[in-house]
């Protein structure tokens, strides 16, 4: 099977790439960071510089490829709005014109759920659900890439839809380089009432998933599905345990949803008067995610796809923590 992978040299198109490689798939891994296309390479794993906002590259790589894997985005919790418009949005639109014009099989696209924050808990989320006011500039335009998406869709195009939740596991380059350096400092507070359950996924239980999309049945296009490891888990006790793991102090200080929203919300603003906008050191989107509850229903993934998770949370934590430690 031939296959491109867009964002290949990020923390999930990686991982697919080299599973895919190593099942003799004939794989074509694009990104933008030399240095990891190069490594990819000298796995064996054919590699291809490329930016998504340019349509002729991305019309040029779908060339003779049968099924296409979306995983590049722009994921950060901050940000000005057209660099998210412009990698999310026109980067996707730049896909779907691509594998329309090269007939391509099969587009597998990942989403996010993160278009389900609405600053409250919510619990075993359905696809289906109406969805909230955009919590973020993320959110607001991978719902926009959605609609690219269900759009190619209704034109004819076989299109599938992953939404996975808060991806964990060695070689992570999103969530745990964030978090673990604010362990280690002691400046993470307890946020909320520390009880708020959250899901997570193991990567390989992600790549799993996406597997399971490029071969579903027909009656799976056109659909969307949440994916995660279907384990809640009170995200405060996890970190907890990282900390005893790492030898850190574990948080002690607490504080409360409306007063950590607050405070995120005039530091949002401080920095906006700052020219380049840098990240606030903490935002309305980071508060969210550590003091709500967040779950979804992965019940049609299981049902309609096959998909079962594979490496247990418990599982995957040990995994995780020893790759950090070999690794920091």
């Amino acid at each position: 099977m031939k296959a491109l992978i867009t964002g290949a040299t990020g923390f999930l198109g990686g991982a697919l790439a080299r599973r895919l490689h190593s099942m003799s798939w004939d794989i074509t891994a694009s990104g933008r960071n030399a240095a990891k296309l190069n490594q990819l390479e000298s796995e064996g794993i054919r590699a291809l510089q490329l930016d998504l906002k340019e349509k002729a590259g991305m019309l040029e790589a779908c060339k003779n490829q049968e099924i296409v894997f979306h995983c590049a985005a722009f994921p950060s919790p901050w940000g000005d709005f057209e660099k998210f418009y412009q990698a999310n949005v026109i980067g996707t639109r730049n896909v779907v014109t691509a594998c329309e014009a090269n007939q391509i099989k099969r587009l597998v696209y990942v989403s996010t759920p993160s278009i389900y924050f609405d600053y409250k808990s919510r619990l075993n989320v359905k696809e289906t659900d109406a969805l909230p006011e955009p919590a973020s500039n993320y959110s607001a335009t991978k719902i926009l890439a959605e609609e690219e998406v269900d759009k190619a869709s209704a034109n004819g195009l076989s299109v599938i839809t992953i939404r996975p939740r808060g991806i964990f596991g060695p070689g992570d380059t999103v969530i745990s380089p964030r978090l673990i350096p604010r362990l280690q400092s002691g400046r993470l507070p307890i946020i909320g009432d520390g009880q708020n359950a959250i899901d997570l996924t193991y990567i390989d239980n992600v790549v799993d998933a996406l597997r399971l999309c490029a071969e579903s049945p027909p009656n799976t296009l056109g659909k969307k599905y949440n994916i995660s490891n279907g384990e809640p888990i009170k995200l405060w006790e996890m970190l907890q345990k990282i900390c005893g793991e790492l030898g850190f102090q574990s948080p002690k200080i607490k504080l409360s949803y409306t007063a950590a929203y607050t405070l995120a919300s005039i530091l949002e603003a401080a920095y906006l008067l700052i020219p380049t906008h840098p990240e606030p050191p903490l935002t309305r989107m980071a508060v969210n995610m550590v003091a709500n509850s967040t779950t979804l229903d992965i019940s049609a993934a299981k049902n309609e796809l096959g998909y079962q998770p594979k490496v247990s949370m418990d599982e995957g934590f040990e995994l995780f923590m020893q790759w950090w430690k070999n690794n920091h």
